[in-house]
C-alpha cells in the first residue's frame, strides 16, 4: 500500500489492527459529532493564497519551552498507544526525537516512562492525568524528573471517562471482552505475532506500582474510571506549580475563561483541545474555540493546539487561528500502527512537506509569521 497521507496510514491501520484497538483510537464520545466537527472545521478554514514573493527559504523551526523544534509540532499523549506495534510508544518516541520535535507519553502507556526515556536521544514530555492518589501523582512527578522530562502535560479535561460507545461495542470494554479481543487477534496475524507475541508485556508499564500483577490491557477501562479525580478545582493545582518546577502545560482548554484561569496558577503552557472529541459531544471544536482563547492569553502563556490534525495543512491553520504549536494524535498512532516508528517518521516527513506548501502560497517564510493574515475573508 503507498502511504501518502493520513487516509492511506488509517486505511493501513484498519487492515493490521484488531477491532478493539482501531476502534478505540478512531472513536469518539457519544455520537461523535464533536469528534467529526473537528476535522471539518478545521477543513472548511480558507486560506488566503498570495504570489510572486520570494519563499526560497522556507523554515518550519520553532522554540517551544526552551528548546529548538524542526517544527512546531508534538505527538500528543495517547493512551495504550504501545499495542499499536512492538514495544509502541519506544519507537514512536524514537522518530519523534529523530525528528527534532517531542514526544508526550501517556501515563497508561504500555512502555513505562524509564523504558521509553532510556531508548529516547532527546528529553520526552509527560503527561499526568488528574488521579484520586495523590501519592501516585507524586511518585510519577518524582519519575519524570529522574529521567528528565522537560515538560509535564497535565490533563484536566477528563475528571470522569466519556462515553465511548465503540468501545463496548467492539470489545474494549463489556462483557466477554478479554474473549473477544483474543478471537480479534486471531483474525490480524501479522499484528498478533508483532505485538500480541513479541510485543510484551502487555501490561500498564507506569502504573506497576499501584496495580501491582493487575495493570494488564483487561483492568485498563476499570482502572481509568475508578481513579479519576473529579473534585479537583483550580486551588488545588498550587501543590503541582509546586511540585513541578517545569514547563507546566494545561490540557484541555477549550473556554477564554479557563485560559485565563490556566494563566494565573502559573501555567507556562495550555492546550486548546476537546481530547479529540472523546469526552463531551457537542461542545465547539478546537479550531472554533481556538481564536478566543488566543485574543485572551497570548503572549501570557505559550498556545498549543490539537484535536482534528490530519495534515501539515491543518497546522498551518491552527497556528493562523493563534497556536504556537500543534500537538498530534490520531495521526501518528495510525502511522505506528501502520508501519512501527518508521511509519511515524514517514508522517512526519508529510506533515513538513505539506506545511511548506501551505506556507509558500500563502507567502510566508517563517512559522513566526503565521498569523490571521494568511486566513481568507
Amino acid at each position: 500500500m503507498i502511504l501518502a497521507s493520513y487516509k492511506d496510514f488509517h486505511r493501513a491501520a484498519r487492515g493490521r489492527l484488531p477491532r478493539f484497538l482501531f476502534d478505540y483510537i478512531d472513536g469518539g464520545a457519544y455520537d461523535e459529532r464533536t469528534m467529526n466537527k473537528n476535522v471539518s472545521d478545521l477543513t472548511e478554514i480558507a486560506l488566503r493564497q498570495r504570489v510572486l514573493r520570494d519563499v526560497s527559504n522556507i523554515d518550519l523551526s520553532t522554540t517551544l519551552f526552551g528548546r529548538k523544534l524542526s517544527m512546531p509540532v508534538a505527538l500528543g499523549p495517547i493512551g495504550i498507544s504501545g499495542m499499536s506495534a512492538r514495544r509502541g510508544e519506544v519507537q514512536a518516541a524514537q522518530a519523534a526525537c529523530n525528528a527534532g520535535i517531542p514526544f508526550t507519553l501517556s501515563t497508561v502507556s504500555i512502555c513505562s516512562i524509564e523504558e521509553v526515556a532510556k531508548n529516547c536521544p532527546a528529553p520526552i514530555w509527560y503527561q499526568l492525568y488528574v488521579i484520586k492518589d495523590r501519592g501516585f501523582m507524586r511518585e510519577m512527578l518524582s519519575r519524570a524528573k529522574a529521567v528528565g522530562a522537560q515538560a509535564l502535560v497535565f490533563t484536566v479535561d477528563m475528571p470522569v471517562p466519556g462515553a465511548r460507545y465503540r468501545d463496548a461495542h467492539s470489545g474494549m470494554s463489556g462483557r466477554y471482552s478479554p474473549l473477544r479481543r483474543v478471537m480479534q487477534a486471531m483474525g490480524r496475524p501479522g499484528w498478533s505475532w508483532d505485538v500480541g507475541l513479541h510485543g510484551r508485556p502487555h501490561s500498564l508499564g507506569n502504573l506497576k506500582s499501584v496495580l501491582g500483577a493487575k495493570s494488564g490491557l483487561g483492568d485498563y477501562m476499570g482502572w481509568l474510571g475508578a481513579n479519576f479525580d473529579p473534585s479537583i478545582r483550580w486551588a488545588d493545582l498550587d501543590w503541582l506549580r509546586q511540585a513541578w518546577d517545569g514547563p507546566l502545560i494545561l490540557k484541555g482548554i477549550l473556554d477564554p475563561e479557563d485560559a485565563i484561569e490556566a494563566a494565573k496558577i502559573g501555567a507556562d503552557g495550555i492546550v486548546v483541545s476537546n481530547h479529540g472529541g472523546r469526552q463531551l459531544d457537542g461542545v465547539l471544536s478546537s479550531a472554533r474555540a481556538l481564536p478566543a482563547i488566543a485574543d485572551a492569553v497570548k503572549g501570557k502563556l505559550t498556545i498549543l493546539a490539537d484535536s482534528g490534525v490530519r495534515s501539515g495543512l491543518d497546522v498551518v491553520r491552527l497556528m493562523a487561528l493563534g497556536a504556537e504549536g500543534v500537538m498530534l494524535g490520531r495521526a501518528w498512532v495510525f502511522a505506528l500502527a501502520a508501519n512501527g516508528g518508521a511509519g511515524v517518521s514517514q508522517l512526519l516527513e508529510i506533515f513538513a512537506k505539506e506545511m511548506r506548501v501551505a506556507m509558500a502560497l500563502t507567502s510566508v517564510c517563517n512559522v513566526s509569521e503565521i498569523d490571521r493574515s494568511i486566513l481568507a475573508s
